[in-house]
């Protein structure tokens, strides 16, 4: 590919996973954050993630040390000047996604590519807020990005061909299966899992079952990997209760109202793995 070099906006979680996955497959990647401390924060993760990976034998340590001397940080967007395709990986929410996207359509080059890696939000809504709604496309990482292999394409109104057609290279370059969906609140993948993890919230709510008795069933008599409190946990219940609330005000259909304990826990700071608790307590 002519692609060499990827931009990555925002070091958190799923920013510095994606950062990872383009560096171990040989792209130059320029990682940014507003604040230093995030950058230094995710270089550690990442280099914690790719020693994991040599531990296993799935890596060389030559590999290793490669993928890390490929990841460059920075703290202005202007930084991205140059490059031809820009990832944003900033939190869930859709002014914060428009106002960055308006700002990188300023510096970014008229060719340059702009893909977000939303969850939820309209890809129709967030081109919108460009002067080049056809080079803004969705491409949705699932989380741990280094470990998960698909990745969730979305075509906004007036997304072109030729955009689409680069991030599906690109994903096969990265070792990633993608899979284009439509623009509707949830595309695909958060169309069916958000209402089933809305669901176990509900009966966790309602007395139903404990937790641990729901996740064993969804483990053990439909054999899910993992049970959906514990999935929900590491996704984020923040990040549950965004995408839901979309899905809600997006349809307009009662069936995807948040279960009021969602919006409990999330209000008392209670978002799953990331702040220690959430349906489970994590040391």
């Amino acid at each position: 590919m002519a692609l060499k070099t990827i931009g990555v906006v925002g070091a958190g979680t799923m920013g510095n996973g994606i950062a990872q996955a383009f560096a171990g497959a040989d792209f130059n990647v320029v990682l940014v954050d507003v604040a230093q401390p995030m950058l230094d924060r995710a270089r550690t993760t990442i280099a914690k993630s790719l020693a994991k990976f040599v531990e296993k034998g799935a890596l060389t340590a030559a590999a290793r040390e490669g993928a890390l001397g490929r990841i460059t940080t920075a703290t202005s967007i202007e930084s991205l000047a140059a490059l031809e395709y820009v990832i944003e990986a900033i939190v869930e929410q859709a002014a914060a996604k428009e106002a960055l996207l308006s700002r990188l359509d300023a510096v970014l080059a008229p060719s340059a590519i702009l893909a977000s890696n939303t969850s939820s939000i309209s890809i129709t809504q967030l081109g919108a807020a460009t002067k080049r709604p056809d080079r803004v496309l969705g491409m949705h990482f699932m989380n741990p990005v280094p470990i998960m292999k698909l990745v969730e394409l979305i075509r906004g109104h007036a997304t072109s061909d030729a955009s689409m057609r680069t991030a599906f290279e690109l994903c096969a370059a990265i070792g990633k299966t993608a899979v284009e969906a439509a623009d509707y609140p949830g595309f695909l993948a958060n169309r069916v899992l958000m209402p089933m993890l809305n669901e176990a919230f509900f009966a966790v709510m309602e007395g139903t079952g404990t937790p641990e008795a729901i996740d064993t069933v969804m483990k053990l008599g439909m054999n899910h990997p993992i049970g959906p409190l514990a999935l929900a946990d590491l996704i984020g219940l923040d990040v549950c209760l965004a995408v839901i609330n979309v899905m809600h005000e997006g349809f307009g259909d009662p069936k995807y109202r948040p279960c009021p304990l969602l919006r409990r826990m999330v209000t008392a700071g209670q978002l799953g793995r990331k702040s220690g608790r959430g349906f489970y307590t994590y040391a």
